[in-house]
């Protein structure tokens, strides 16, 4: 764009950097210049240890009621949640589970009972907490058929039951010692039921009221319990839930996601740029997510990753190469926001949302993300603002940290396509 096309703000910031050059405060990023930064921050993303290639998984716990008190609890586990850091795990595809020998298989299914044993609780009203008898085997995600290759291979396990009567309501906890979130589903005579549950480590879910499918004596339902006809309040706390949610996949789990903010950030302090980008960036992202959730579109992993960590890069470079907030800035955030939407989308992708609560899901998941952005920026805000003089902010603070930021990048873009 043209420079009498730029706003006011970019002109000024062109404007103070050519005075700070020609005082001697502020000297021309050259090459010699830019290697010397390079080298001084090239060792960081390796001190990071982290490339967030894949979100960490959740553990959905998926009950099917039938009047008459007959039920099947389903819980599925994927095999990343055994590795120390799921973050970085490789998910089991059907091309390598085919490879696995029995006894590897064998400890997979031990694995994945002793994590739901140690990690779960369910508890069933007024009897109290049990230990349901699962049998585990290899399925699809979410019980779908493992079509391709690159399908991904969980671990089920599933308790058929009676409940008998006069039981009256049905819950679960997250343990202390869980490190994995754990979404809590439930289906009445083939209805998802429409409020969801997402726990972290110590959380109990809501008690689901179960007098009506198992005729209980006296008809008395738990205190507080949500009726199985679904209720009042479930909208609530839905949104809730899966704010929670997505502000964990901001913080702490997305550092990625936190360093392309950061990136947005660093371009300049002016709140007019960064609040426009930080817009966009919203927009685009919301709509992909969107999109992908409710099954309107979808893109391979292999595909998105690589471009989120690219995409990094790229704008952490730029406010190196060209530190002025332009038109196209913002068309080049809002076509990486519609990536990260991408890459924020696999955080609900793999879980059954009842219809009823998807909308509800979706905008919590999405309020969480941006609390997430927000908290990041305002972290920056706080341990930068101190620093009055634009000069010496540029110098030691916008241009290292692009340089960090940009190498994290450029470091995570090949290993996930080394991975893919």
């Amino acid at each position: 764009m043209a420079d009498d096309c730029q706003p006011v703000f970019a002109v000024r910031t062109k404007s103070k950097l050519n005075q700070a050059k020609n005082k001697g405060y502020l000297s021309v990023v050259t090459p010699h210049l830019f290697l010397r930064r390079l080298i001084c921050v090239f060792c960081l993303p390796l001190l990071l240890q982290v490339a967030i290639a894949h979100p960490i998984p959740d553990i959905p716990v998926h009950t099917s009621f039938e009047s008459g008190g007959k039920a099947v609890v389903r819980v599925d586990v994927n095999p990343r949640c055994f590795d120390e850091d799921p973050t970085t795990a490789t998910s089991l595809t059907r091309l390598l589970f085919g490879n696995l020998s029995k006894e590897r298989k064998e400890q997979l299914l031990k694995a994945a009972a002793d994590l739901v044993k140690k990690d779960l609780e369910f508890y069933l009203e007024p009897v109290g907490r049990i230990q349901p008898d699962f049998r585990f085997e290899f399925s699809g995600e979410a019980g779908r058929a493992l079509e391709t290759d690159d399908s991904v291979v969980v671990i089920s396990g599933k308790w058929p039951t009676q409940i008998p009567s006069g039981v009256t309501g049905w819950s679960i906890r997250s343990a202390p010692e869980n490190k994995l979130s754990v979404v809590f589903e439930n289906e009445i005579n083939g209805t998802p039921h429409p409020r969801v549950a997402v726990l972290f480590p110590s959380e109990r879910s809501f008690t689901l009221d179960l007098t009506e499918l198992t005729g209980a004596l006296p008809r008395a339902a738990t205190p507080g319990s949500i009726p199985s006809s679904g209720g009042s309040g479930h909208l609530a706390s839905t949104i809730w839930s899966f704010g929670k949610q997505g502000f964990g996949h901001v913080i702490p789990a997305g550092l990625d996601h936190i360093l392309f903010v950061l990136g947005l950030f660093l371009l300049g302090r002016s709140w007019g740029p960064l609040l426009w980008q930080v817009s966009a960036f919203t927009l685009a992202h919301s709509a992909t997510l969107a999109m992908v959730t409710l099954g309107l579109f979808n893109a391979s992993p292999k595909v998105v990753e690589p471009l989120i960590a690219a995409s990094i890069a790229l704008v952490a470079f730029e406010n190196i190469w060209k530190p002025v907030y332009s038109l196209r800035r913002l068309l080049v955030v809002f076509a990486f926001g519609l990536v990260h939407g991408l890459g924020f989308a696999s955080g609900l992708n793999d879980l059954t949302i009842p219809k009823g609560s998807l909308l509800a899901a979706l905008g919590g998941f999405n309020l969480g993300v941006e609390a997430g952005q927000i908290a990041a920026i305002v972290v920056a805000f706080l341990l930068t603002g101190w620093i009055r003089d634009d000069t010496i902010y540029r110098r030691y603070v916008a241009i290292p940290g692009s340089v960090a930021i940009g190498l994290a990048g450029l470091y995570w873009t090949v290993q996930r396509l080394m991975v893919a």
